[in-house]
Order: C-alpha cells, then structure tokens, then sequence
C-alpha cells in the first residue's frame, strides 16, 4: 500500500472538458467520471434547478506532490462557474506480483 490523494469534483457537464483538461496537464491521468448525477446546493442552484443542469461528479488519484498544481488549475473553473472540490488522503492497494496467478 502506498499513499495516493483522492481528488473529487462536482460540476456542471458543461464545465467538465476544462476540468478534465485540468487533470491532464497535471500529469493526472486516472481518472473516472459519472454523469448526471443529482446534487443540491453544489453551484446555487436551489431543488427545483437542479434537475436541469446535468451535474458530472469527477474522482481522481494523484501522487501527493500533484493535488497543488491540479487544485492551482481547478479552482479558477470552479470560482467561475460553480462547483465543489474536495481532497483527502487515500492508501492505494496494489498486488506487486499481480501476473503471478494468471
């Protein structure tokens, strides 16, 4: 097990190439992304709005010494145009001989 941020992301769909190119440039390639979730309160929208805007909700993995230079990139889309970012600590869980039983 080794130590890995966990970087989730809630927007509007709209918004959602900017973010993922966000990612990119900060080396951030795994990635997953869920469309049309329902959320409430994320971009001030009250109940009734947010069933009109699809909402993307982004989970990504990242080295320790890559979440700063990715927020530094995400928070000027999320400022803009509404959203919420959250980062936390996760263990990653890998087999090093994940081959050997094949």
């Amino acid at each position: 097990m080794h130590a890995v941020k966990r970087i989730e992301i809630l927007s509007d769909s709209i918004e959602l190439p900017k973010i993922l190119k966000s990612l990119k440039q900060s080396e951030i390639h795994r990635y997953t992304v869920i469309r049309n979730v329902e959320s409430s309160g994320v971009s001030g929208t009250n109940e009734t709005d947010a069933t009109l805007i699809d909402m993307a909700y982004i989970i990504a993995f990242c080295t320790p010494e890559q979440v700063k230079g990715a927020i530094e990139k995400i928070r000027p889309i999320l400022n803009r145009f509404g959203g919420s970012c959250y980062v936390s600590d996760a263990m990653e869980v890998r087999s090093l001989n994940c081959t050997a039983h094949l």
